[in-house]
């Protein structure tokens, strides 16, 4: 059977991920803190039908006959570079200037992590996110306050009636990690820990190289619509050029059983 048959298909599979990767990575193109994927291929075996440096009449053969076997993906990984930052005059929007995450509390009691800053409060003046997850350290506001200041630093001030300086109420966190790519991925615009990601370093905004905190920003997903797009019309030859593979190989193998007639 040619080889060409089975090698095709595994070009166009490889395509179909690279396919999806793309499309995940443009459905979120207006998701705050979102970092884009990028598929990674790696070529199967090869089949060595002569080693290299093999004797031969003439001498030695300079790089014998290896033939490869197709493709097959090698990694899925996030792209931490920063996004844009997009104003919103919300005092509770807040958006990490350089590398970090902010901690999450899931109703599990584990810790999650987002570059998300769309923050809000909930019924008893928590600071959480969208989905209502306490943000780790808790931070809760006073009923009766009537401003919200957050600093580079992460301090939280609130401006309370009848006082004359603003009261600090707690203060943001941030953590980073050897390698971000290896975090897993949960939805809900978190990640979590795992063995690849290393364990996280927790510190204050702008200390130990962690970013700085931007208040009334939120910083806008990372993907590049037109690179994207670009990568999609490659990924779309790639694919017909690997299905053109396989009816040419087919063709051929009609040609030989058709030799006789």
């Amino acid at each position: 059977m040619i080889r060409a048959l089975f090698t095709g298909a595994t070009g166009m599979i490889a395509q179909q991920l690279n396919l999806d990767v793309i499309a995940n990575n443009l459905a979120n193109v207006n998701t705050s803190g979102f970092k884009k994927s990028r598929a990674d291929f790696q070529d199967l075996m090869y089949q060595i039908i002569e080693e290299p440096g093999t004797a031969e009449q003439q001498g030695t053969s300079p790089t014998g006959v290896q033939v490869g076997l197709g493709v097959r993906p090698e990694a899925v990984s996030k792209i931490h570079s920063q996004g844009d930052f997009e104003s919103t005059s919300n005092p509770f929007d807040v958006a990490i200037e350089g590398d970090g995450f902010f901690q999450v509390t899931l109703p599990n009691g584990e810790t999650a992590y987002t570059r998300s800053g769309a923050f809000k409060l909930d019924s008893n003046s928590n600071l959480v996110n969208s989905d209502g997850y306490l943000i780790s350290p808790n931070i809760t506001l006073p009923t009766d306050s009537i401003g919200v200041t957050i600093s580079a630093d992460g301090n939280v001030f609130v401006n309370q009636p009848g006082a004359a300086t603003p009261t600090n109420v707690g203060q943001l966190e941030l953590v980073r990690f050897q390698n971000p790519a290896g975090l897993r991925a949960k939805g809900r615009n978190l990640l979590e820990e795992t063995e690849s990601s290393g364990t996280p370093v927790a510190g204050v905004p702008g200390s130990d190289g962690l970013g700085t905190i931007a208040q009334g920003f939120l910083e806008s997903s990372n993907v590049s619509v037109v690179e994207e797009i670009v990568q999609m019309v490659t990924g779309q030859r790639a694919y017909e050029a690997n299905s053109k593979i396989i009816q040419t190989a087919d063709a051929m193998l009609n040609n030989a059983i058709n030799i006789k007639r």
